[in-house]
């Protein structure tokens, strides 16, 4: 097999918008004190749908990260990735000049899209006709456009582009950002997801696909990845940002090193357009292809941040999968799902929980799941129940599994 085995790559900055807050450490709060970010819905009246909650963003004020003027081109996912940009610039102090411009890449995942902006102008149309249209409405919606605004915000010339792949879509471009700094078509990279969808088509498309958490009654218990009475995922919006670098070169200009991104896989199950395939075997291959391929030992995976969307078949074969690459060892890996708190933030979802594992590894801790009340017997693994847990980590897995079969499994290390 092929091994990739070029340069190193290390994260300098990270940046988040979550439903649990907005940057880095009024998220570690929450997820210290195992808080939910889940709520009733108040986007719009979703007071005749099944499932009446989601994660929102609260406090989000866009004029903090972009010029007023510039608000109005860009849909809510491409604010989300844009603050998250340059949270994770600021952190970084990554100077993009002349002499780098061409080496410095722009990668950020989304699944869905402007879909906020064709909703609100759709129904102007309806009453209206082109009259009120904006001529922002194709550069404000698409999904390329939240690479574009950040290349063009700090001038980053190298290659700029989304990957859609459903809710593999951050990890994809957290992945590729690596891939193309190891081979060195880049020195650096900002990476990362954006999404929200939280719009009554979104929601209400999902909603019939009985995909959805119906336990509107106690939004913070809704959301219970590998627990008995999980019963659907909690849709969920927000976006996050990292500066992957050249590890040399990170460490020629003093920057922050926060962790190593170590290895990187992808691969699809081939099997069906939403149900992971049978034992969760795409998903095991997945994480076996991000350790051969990168030399990795997987006794020293100490901690892997679930896909866990709380989904009665997918919970059962991520379950599965660990299983099956880690053997007997699958016991003392600790696993979480950091989805129990945010809810599913979908395109974001990788970007976000690649934060997330990043944090647990510097600060020796590991985020819980939360709402673990009822244990299933077919989720019979360590899954940090309800309360965070200090660790020493060595290597950790992140994992995202999309509609489409489409899956990724990132690895992280501590940067020295």
């Amino acid at each position: 097999m092929r091994k990739i085995l070029d340069r190193r790559v290390v994260v300098t900055g990270t940046g988040l918008v979550t439903p649990l807050g907005i940057g880095i450490e009024e998220n570690w709060d929450a997820l210290m004190h195992a808080r939910s970010g889940i709520g009733p819905i108040t986007r719009f009246d979703a007071s005749q749908f099944p499932a009446r909650i989601a994660g929102e963003v609260k406090g989000f004020n866009a004029e903090d990260w972009v010029e007023k003027r510039d608000v109005k081109k860009m849909d809510l996912f491409i604010q989300y990735a844009v603050a998250a940009s340059e949270q994770a610039m600021r952190q970084s102090g990554l100077k993009i000049a002349e002499e780098n411009a061409e080496k410095v890449g722009v990668l950020i995942g989304n699944g869905i899209g402007g879909l906020c902006t064709i909703e609100e102008y759709h129904k102007q149309f309806l009453v209206t006709g082109l009259k009120h249209v904006t001529p922002f409405f194709i550069p404000k919606l698409i999904s390329n456009l939240a690479c574009g605004q950040i290349s063009i915000r700090y001038g980053a010339r190298g290659v700029s582009f989304t990957t859609t792949s459903a809710c593999a879509s951050g990890s994809h471009a957290i992945g590729e950002a690596y891939r193309m700094i190891r081979l060195g078509y880049l020195d650096a990279a900002i990476a990362g997801g954006s999404e929200a969808a939280l719009t009554a088509l979104g929601v209400g498309g999902f909603c019939v696909m009985r995909a959805l958490s119906t336990r509107n009654d106690a939004p913070e218990r809704a959301s219970r990845p590998f627990d008995k009475d999980r019963d659907g995922f909690v849709i969920s919006e927000g976006g996050a940002a990292l500066i992957l670098e050249e590890r040399e070169a990170a460490l020629e200009r003093g920057a922050p090193l926060l962790a190593e991104i170590c290895g990187y896989a992808a691969n699809s199950d081939a099997y069906h357009i939403t149900s992971p395939s049978p034992e969760g075997r795409g998903a095991a291959r997945c994480m076996q292809m991000c350790l051969e391929e990168n030399d990795l030992d997987p006794n020293q995976v100490d901690y892997i941040n679930a896909h866990g969307t709380s989904t009665e078949q997918g919970d059962v074969a991520e379950t599965q999968a660990v299983k099956k690459v880690f053997g007997e060892r699958a016991a003392k890996v600790a696993i979480s799902s950091t989805k129990s708190m945010t809810g599913h933030t979908l395109g974001a979802a990788g970007a976000i929980e690649s934060v997330y594992t990043i944090l647990a590894i510097q600060r020796a801790m590991l985020p819980p799941t939360i709402n673990q009340e009822h244990p299933d017997p077919e989720c019979d693994l360590d899954y940090v129940p309800n309360q965070p847990r200090s660790a020493k980590i060595r290597i950790a897995l992140n994992n995202s599994f999309g509609f489409g079969g489409t899956n990724t499994t990132l690895a992280f290390r501590p940067a020295n």
